[in-house]
């Protein structure tokens, strides 16, 4: 009896995941639990692992498809490895074989599933009698491409979102909605490359979690009446303290003492005094925040991920810095949660880590407030009449002036430089 294998509950809010990675292919032995397919959706890549040994039986949703929880991934055969025979191969095997192969390849399996499905009484590709894919089909609609264009590569011709891209990709020509409106053109349009780049580019697709990177980041640009000020804090309070304590703090928390832990308390204390900075705007209302959710940038193989230290005013320096190590580990792992990124009421971003010494972040939406820390630069400044070199830092904070006004975050970035500059305060609540 075979084993199915079906997309698992993805986190709230998330209801479809794009199929990444197959670590086997069909005919392969597999162990319980044992990795088999990587999901990727908008927020986390999630691995799903075998419900039972056996062996893998068939693959339903090949690489690039889209599908919804619930929907069924492959099945699980018990005992050794069953093959199917070779002169009957399913649509699915094929299509796998189409795309592991050079496009003439491709082209010819295509071919022969049209064939074997016209002698198995489906009728040829032409003739299709199932409709395409939801999402294939939302796609043709916004191509204004019809399912003839396109040949289908699923169970009896069936097209699937894949096989729209790839015509879209090759160019396929767009028709007419409605006479006599303009046809669209397709979404992905370029000018060709000449004969002598071609052949040494190469085509990726963007992964489901970077076109929500690029989707949500172009989004804020658009909704938010973004603006971005700026100032310096000198650092030497916070590295002296942090010099002085850090092998006692690491011996007694079981953690490293960083700059994190001081800038995330900082934050917290100015989220309290400027509430506008934690809240966000949902139609004609203001929604405050009476409590600090904060996300914490890390940059991984896959995309920029923004995992969040969850009631973060209430927790002392080690607590999160223990949080947010966890959190780091998590996210560079791929073992991030849907949990660990929701929530979030103010984002911190570190580009100082890669060595910049100034940007202007753009806001994580629906917050108001993102803080941007940077490189630590010993300069010259003018302390007590002096000209005496410190490490400095350059802050920005970026914000919706729809709800945050310019004294509000002047006054907010001043009070995390104060905090910096003298962390007393921080541990006295001042």
């Amino acid at each position: 009896m075979a084993t199915e294998i079906k997309v698992p509950t993805l986190g709230e809010s998330v209801t479809e995941a794009t199929v990444g990675k197959w670590f086997k292919k069909a005919g392969d032995a597999v162990a319980a639990d044992e990795p088999l397919v990587e999901l990727e959706t908008d927020k986390v890549t999630i691995e799903v692992p075998a419900p039972a040994a056996g062996t893998l039986d068939e693959i339903v949703v090949k690489e690039g498809e889209t599908v919804n929880v619930g929907a069924l991934l492959g099945s699980i055969s018990a005992g050794g490895a069953a093959a199917k025979p070779a002169a009957q191969p399913t649509p699915k095997q094929e299509a796998a074989v189409a795309q592991a192969s050079a496009p003439t390849a491709a082209a010819s399996t295509k071919e022969a599933a049209a064939q074997q499905a016209g002698t198995a009484g489906e009728g040829p590709i032409e003739q299709r009698s199932m409709p395409p894919a939801p999402s294939a089909a939302k796609l043709l609609a916004e191509q204004n491409l019809s399912a003839d264009q396109v040949s289908g590569s699923g169970k009896r011709g069936q097209v699937l979102k894949g096989d729209v891209l790839d015509a879209i990709a090759r160019g396929a020509p767009s028709q007419p909605a409605e006479p006599p409106r303009e046809p669209a053109a397709p979404a992905a349009a370029r000018a060709p490359s000449s004969p002598d780049d071609a052949p040494r580019e190469e085509r990726v697709r963007m992964t489901k979690l970077r076109q929500t990177i690029a989707r949500r980041l172009k989004e804020a640009q658009s909704t938010a009446a973004m603006l971005t000020t700026f100032n310096e804090v000198d650092m030497k309070a916070v590295m002296d303290l942090r010099s002085k304590y850090k092998d006692v703090f690491e011996k007694k928390h079981g953690v490293k003492l960083g700059f994190m832990g001081f800038f995330t308390k900082a934050v917290t204390h100015a989220l309290k005094e400027i509430p506008a900075v934690n809240a966000e705007i949902d139609g004609t209302d203001i929604i405050y925040k009476n409590f600090a959710h904060i996300g914490v940038a890390v940059g991984t193989d896959k995309g920029l991920v923004v995992p969040v230290v969850r009631n973060a005013d209430a927790m002392g320096i080690a607590d999160i810095e223990k949080e947010i190590g966890r959190l780091g580990i998590a996210a560079r792992d791929g073992k991030l949660s849907v949990a660990d990124m929701q929530g979030g009421t103010f984002t911190i971003s570190n580009g100082g880590v890669y060595g910049s010494l100034m940007s202007t972040p753009i806001l994580n939406a629906p917050q108001s407030g993102i803080l941007g820390m940077h490189k630590i630069q010993e300069r010259p400044v003018v302390v007590g009449g002096q000209i005496v070199v410190r490490p400095m830092m350059y802050l920005a904070l970026s914000y919706d002036h729809r709800i945050v006004d310019g004294k509000e975050a002047v006054t907010f970035l001043v009070r995390v430089k104060e905090s910096l500059e003298d962390p007393e305060r921080l541990v006295l609540d001042l």
